[in-house]
């Protein structure tokens, strides 16, 4: 189906991706959407991830011939339509009965690579037979290290281009409207991917924490990411990085990209918005090699204002979610298109042709941390 034949099905009312958060509310049962609209304690990040961009302002231009513009990229060796990425979001069974293979037929439909989660609800192999885009795999460590490398062979195999390693998540946050909620996993929505993967045990001697000796007993550490950096050929990004000092370890080791990312306020409450963490990642960073970012994006607006403050592209996560709870594949591909079509009108409004003009421009008149 044609892009603007995704346009033309969608109804007048869905005018803006957040118009999409009260379909999906209707969609979905308490269960799935503790999981999907929450944040870890009492939702600070979660809910400044979004507000950041709301305190961030730009600075628009007259008069500016911006004939020819045009919002491509080049990332990894890829010719990229936009700057745009479907982030790894886990069981998306959840939202929709066909789950990841609806957002990877969006995905091909926007000319926007996906990022397919360890924890989809469909084989990597699967998922890649479906994909006419730039395919990439967000990477958990497991326990068990030869079956974390054997994901990885996998995709690999089956053409993913990129391998997205995600660092700020090695145990849960405390999200306690899941908690409320009662949230749990239906039996027929489970993690296809890591069947068969042998399941550690870890006796607690007397003393010992359930936190610090139970569930990072077997957390991956910078040793992890420097092994991996020797046994793959893909493109290497860590997703989760706050921290400059973390950036710094990033590049010695040779990794290709980072994603700033604060996991939506999933993990560790009162961090600071993903993109008020930016400007001093990119400030260690110095262009030597690509920033994403995640967390707030609802509006082209919000592109510009990321890509001004150092980032190449960003994702979207929960706006994927509530285009695929409303209405599949459609969905998704009409969240990105908006996005997309918001950009370039933004882009054009701040006198922008290209995404290097965003980030040669003054377009940010502030941003408030």
């Amino acid at each position: 189906m044609s892009q603007q034949a995704y346009l033309t099905q969608i109804p007048p009312e869905i005018a803006a991706v957040s118009d999409y958060e009260v379909f999906a509310r209707a969609r979905l049962d308490d269960n799935a959407w503790a999981y999907v609209h929450s944040g870890a304690a009492d939702e600070i990040t979660f809910h400044n991830n979004r507000l950041a961009f709301d305190m961030c302002s730009l600075r628009n231009r007259a008069l500016v011939d911006v004939r020819g513009g045009h919002t491509r990229l080049e990332l990894f060796g890829q010719t990229l339509q936009h700057p745009i990425l479907l982030a790894p979001v886990a069981y998306q069974r959840l939202f929709h009965p066909e789950g990841e293979l609806a957002s990877v037929r969006a995905a091909a439909a926007m000319d926007a690579p996906m990022v397919v989660s360890t924890l989809a609800n469909h084989t990597l192999e699967d998922i890649a037979r479906h994909a006419h885009a730039p395919l990439w795999f967000q990477l958990y460590f497991q326990a068990d290290r030869e079956f974390t490398l054997g994901l990885v062979r996998r995709a690999e195999a089956a053409g993913y281009q990129a391998l997205v390693v995600t660092v700020d998540a090695s145990l849960a946050g405390v999200r306690n409207r899941e908690q409320r909620a009662g949230f749990h996993l239906p039996a027929e929505i489970n993690a296809v991917n890591l069947q068969g993967m042998p399941q550690a045990s870890l006796a607690l001697a007397q003393g010992q924490s359930q936190v610090f000796d139970g569930l990072m007993a077997h957390a991956p550490t910078w040793r992890d990411i420097e092994r991996l950096r020797q046994l793959t050929d893909l493109p290497l990004l860590l997703k989760g990085i706050t921290h400059p000092e973390d950036a710094k370890l990033a590049l010695s080791l040779g990794v290709d990209g980072l994603i700033v990312s604060n996991h939506g306020g999933r993990t560790l409450d009162t961090v600071p918005a993903s993109l008020h963490l930016l400007p001093a990642i990119a400030e260690v960073v110095q262009g030597q090699i690509p920033l994403l970012l995640d967390g707030g994006i609802r509006r082209g607006t919000d592109i510009v204002k990321a890509l001004a403050l150092g980032a190449s592209a960003v994702l979207i996560g929960r706006p994927l979610i509530y285009g695929l709870a409303t209405a599949g594949a459609l969905g998704v591909a009409h969240v990105l298109r908006v996005l997309w079509e918001e950009l370039e009108v933004a882009m054009a409004l701040t006198g922008c042709r290209t995404l290097t003009d965003i980030q040669q421009c003054t377009v940010l008149t502030e941003i408030n941390a």
